[in-house]
């Protein structure tokens, strides 16, 4: 475990890696065009070498801004939430130093926003376990999973070293902003940015 904390602090302070992660959520991305909270939309070749100076895990976060956008097939809309290009980038860092941990930990039939695995893996390894013998499949959906998920019991199992958990709660804690009016998030996580928690 001593041996993955010091790897990941490593990874954080790499310049190659901040470079990775800046033009993961500002050149490749595609909801690059998106702002957060503080109206920044692009990032000049200059302004993203200057992001990639000032990226590192902190205890500080803005709120990210609410958009609704509408659920396919119904008239209900479902909230998104967008951080800052700074949160995003640090979120892109963050998850390159704690994803090969996690892909390590899943069980092979996981296929919930994993590296390399599509809603088409998921359907091949039903397919596969049924095609010989009968087999019931349940179907589940669980209704605002992402809202309601305890802040404080996924902080326990992320398990990781103070900085990060400092930052991480941070962004759980730093509230949504909806039109000019701030909502505090007591619980549950924002959807949204890069996938760091999802997975875990």
């Amino acid at each position: 475990m001593k041996v993955i904390r010091r790897l990941q602090k490593t990874l954080m302070k790499s310049w190659s890696a901040r470079c990775l992660a800046v033009r993961k959520v500002t050149q490749d991305n595609q909801g690059k065009k998106t702002a957060g909270v503080d109206g920044i939309k692009s990032l000049s070749p200059a302004g993203r070498l200057a992001l990639v100076d000032r990226l590192k895990p902190g205890d500080k976060s803005k709120p990210t801004r609410r958009v609704w956008i509408p659920k396919p097939g119904t008239k209900e809309k479902r909230p998104l939430g967008i951080p800052t290009m700074y949160d995003r980038a640090l979120q892109a860092l963050i998850k390159m130093g704690m994803e090969p941990e996690w892909e390590a930990k899943f069980e092979p039939n996981s296929y919930g926003f994993r590296p390399g695995r599509s809603c088409h893996d998921a359907i091949e390894a039903i397919y596969q376990g049924i095609r010989l013998t009968p087999k019931y499949v349940l179907d589940a959906d669980i209704e605002k999973c992402f809202d309601r998920i305890n802040q404080e019991a996924l902080l326990e199992k992320l398990n990781t070293f103070p900085t990060l958990r400092r930052q991480i709660r941070a962004w759980l804690k730093a509230g949504v902003m909806d039109g000019y009016q701030l909502f505090p998030t007591k619980e549950g996580m924002p959807q949204g940015g890069v996938s760091v928690l999802r997975s875990a």
